[in-house]
Protein backbone atom coordinates (compact mmCIF):
# COMPACT_ATOMS: atom_id res chain seq x y z
CA UNK A 1 0.00 0.00 0.00
CA UNK A 2 1.03 3.60 -1.11
CA UNK A 3 0.70 6.57 1.58
CA UNK A 4 1.45 10.17 0.44
CA UNK A 5 3.11 12.03 2.90
CA UNK A 6 2.98 15.99 2.39
CA UNK A 7 4.99 17.27 5.37
CA UNK A 8 6.09 16.52 9.11
CA UNK A 9 2.36 17.16 10.11
CA UNK A 10 1.06 14.51 8.49
CA UNK A 11 4.33 12.12 9.33
CA UNK A 12 2.89 12.93 12.83
CA UNK A 13 -0.51 11.39 12.03
CA UNK A 14 0.35 8.83 10.51
CA UNK A 15 2.77 7.94 13.16
CA UNK A 16 0.04 7.96 15.39
CA UNK A 17 -2.46 6.59 13.45
CA UNK A 18 0.04 3.43 13.04
CA UNK A 19 0.86 3.77 16.89
CA UNK A 20 -2.79 2.80 18.20
CA UNK A 21 -2.86 -0.06 16.04
CA UNK A 22 0.81 -1.72 17.31
CA UNK A 23 0.90 -4.72 20.30
CA UNK A 24 3.24 -5.73 22.50
CA UNK A 25 5.47 -8.13 19.90
CA UNK A 26 5.05 -6.15 17.05
CA UNK A 27 8.39 -4.33 15.24
CA UNK A 28 8.55 -1.91 12.46
CA UNK A 29 11.39 -1.86 9.91
CA UNK A 30 11.76 1.81 8.22
CA UNK A 31 14.06 1.48 5.26
CA UNK A 32 14.90 4.49 3.30
CA UNK A 33 17.61 6.88 1.81
CA UNK A 34 19.35 9.00 4.28
CA UNK A 35 17.35 12.29 5.09
CA UNK A 36 14.17 10.78 4.24
CA UNK A 37 12.67 10.85 7.37
CA UNK A 38 12.95 8.02 9.10
CA UNK A 39 13.79 9.48 12.83
CA UNK A 40 11.09 11.71 11.95
CA UNK A 41 8.63 8.26 11.60
CA UNK A 42 10.03 6.93 15.10
CA UNK A 43 9.68 10.09 17.22
CA UNK A 44 5.96 10.16 16.09
CA UNK A 45 4.98 6.55 16.05
CA UNK A 46 6.91 7.03 19.72
CA UNK A 47 4.65 10.14 20.29
CA UNK A 48 1.48 8.17 19.54
CA UNK A 49 2.67 5.76 22.16
CA UNK A 50 2.80 8.40 24.53
CA UNK A 51 6.76 7.86 25.14
CA UNK A 52 7.59 10.82 27.73
CA UNK A 53 11.40 11.37 27.18
CA UNK A 54 13.42 13.13 24.08
CA UNK A 55 13.58 10.59 21.08
CA UNK A 56 16.88 10.85 19.46
CA UNK A 57 18.44 8.16 17.02
CA UNK A 58 20.40 5.73 18.54
CA UNK A 59 23.26 5.46 15.96
CA UNK A 60 25.92 5.23 18.30
CA UNK A 61 24.03 2.73 20.49
CA UNK A 62 22.51 0.53 18.21
CA UNK A 63 19.20 0.53 20.64
CA UNK A 64 17.54 2.87 23.05
CA UNK A 65 14.70 1.54 24.99
CA UNK A 66 11.65 3.58 26.69
CA UNK A 67 9.42 2.62 29.15
CA UNK A 68 6.87 5.96 29.57
CA UNK A 69 4.32 4.61 27.16
CA UNK A 70 1.15 2.36 26.87
CA UNK A 71 4.34 -0.35 25.84
CA UNK A 72 8.13 -0.34 26.01
CA UNK A 73 9.61 1.13 23.16
CA UNK A 74 12.91 -0.46 21.40
CA UNK A 75 14.34 2.06 19.05
CA UNK A 76 17.08 0.41 16.74
CA UNK A 77 19.42 2.11 14.36
CA UNK A 78 21.22 -0.32 12.18
CA UNK A 79 23.35 1.79 10.33
CA UNK A 80 26.73 0.84 11.82
CA UNK A 81 26.27 -2.84 11.76
CA UNK A 82 28.51 -4.60 9.60
CA UNK A 83 27.41 -7.92 10.62
CA UNK A 84 23.84 -8.76 11.45
CA UNK A 85 25.06 -11.37 14.27
CA UNK A 86 26.45 -8.32 16.21
CA UNK A 87 22.54 -7.84 17.28
CA UNK A 88 22.33 -11.56 18.81
CA UNK A 89 25.26 -10.05 21.05
CA UNK A 90 23.42 -7.95 22.37
CA UNK A 91 20.37 -9.53 22.99
CA UNK A 92 17.85 -8.65 20.29
CA UNK A 93 15.70 -11.55 20.50
CA UNK A 94 15.03 -10.66 23.66
CA UNK A 95 13.59 -7.27 22.24
CA UNK A 96 11.91 -8.27 19.18
CA UNK A 97 10.26 -11.29 21.07
CA UNK A 98 9.57 -9.32 24.05
CA UNK A 99 6.42 -7.24 25.54
CA UNK A 100 7.27 -4.35 23.95
CA UNK A 101 7.33 -2.45 20.15
CA UNK A 102 10.87 -2.71 18.12
CA UNK A 103 11.27 0.01 15.98
CA UNK A 104 14.04 -0.38 13.14
CA UNK A 105 15.78 2.28 11.01
CA UNK A 106 17.57 1.25 8.00
CA UNK A 107 16.25 -2.23 8.84
CA UNK A 108 17.22 -3.44 5.36
CA UNK A 109 20.74 -4.22 6.59
CA UNK A 110 19.72 -7.00 8.85
CA UNK A 111 16.50 -8.05 7.00
CA UNK A 112 17.93 -11.63 7.23
CA UNK A 113 17.26 -11.96 10.58
CA UNK A 114 13.90 -9.16 10.80
CA UNK A 115 11.37 -12.01 11.92
CA UNK A 116 8.69 -12.79 9.28
CA UNK A 117 5.44 -10.86 9.14
CA UNK A 118 7.11 -7.56 10.90
CA UNK A 119 5.79 -4.18 9.03
CA UNK A 120 7.96 -3.12 6.26
CA UNK A 121 7.73 0.95 5.39
CA UNK A 122 10.35 1.70 2.94
CA UNK A 123 10.52 5.88 2.30
CA UNK A 124 10.95 7.34 -1.03
CA UNK A 125 11.36 11.19 -1.78
CA UNK A 126 8.35 12.87 -3.69
CA UNK A 127 7.88 15.82 -5.82
CA UNK A 128 8.41 18.08 -4.09
CA UNK A 129 11.60 18.71 -0.97
CA UNK A 130 8.95 17.67 1.82
CA UNK A 131 6.58 14.63 -0.04
CA UNK A 132 7.29 11.34 0.94
CA UNK A 133 6.36 7.66 -0.36
CA UNK A 134 5.36 5.59 2.36
CA UNK A 135 5.46 2.12 0.33
CA UNK A 136 3.91 -0.15 3.53
CA UNK A 137 4.02 -4.07 3.79
CA UNK A 138 5.24 -6.95 5.75
CA UNK A 139 8.06 -8.24 5.98
CA UNK A 140 8.87 -12.51 4.35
Amino acid sequence: MLIKINNEDDTRRYGHFLAAELNAGDIVCLVGDLGTGKTTLAKSIAEGLGVQEMIVSPTFNIVKEYHSGRLPLYHFDVYRISDPEELFEIGADDYFFGGGVCIIEWADIIADIIPAGSRLIEISRGDSPEERIYDIGFTE
